[in-house]
């Protein structure tokens, strides 16, 4: 197995992300589906060092990241929800705005 080019796949999903992410400002679940691809690059990470050193606390990592993404997509969108009934939109101008 040559881990380098699993690594290099996931330095590119990693670098299309962090380009997602500043690219698009301006809609906010747009902007947390590149963090999401992000998690997929360091879950891939995982994966193949666990693989190449024969341990298992790579992809025992690996499922506790896809948990959390999991939540945090689930909160995520519920705050997406909440908002656009509030506000009427979720563009990121006017969340700008919210005083608490």
């Amino acid at each position: 197995m040559d881990p380098i080019k699993y690594f290099t796949f996931s330095m590119i999903i990693s670098i299309s992300g962090i380009r997602g992410i500043l690219l698009n400002r301006r809609n906010i679940p747009i902007m947390s589906m590149p963090i999401e691809s992000m998690l997929l690059a360091v879950n891939s990470n995982f994966l193949v060092f666990s693989v190449s050193s024969d341990d298992m606390m790579g992809q025992s990592f690996a499922s506790l990241v896809s948990t959390v993404a999991a939540a945090e997509s689930a909160i995520g969108l519920a705050i997406f929800v909440i908002t656009f009934r509030v506000r009427g939109t979720i563009a990121v101008e006017s969340i700008n705005s919210i005083q608490g």
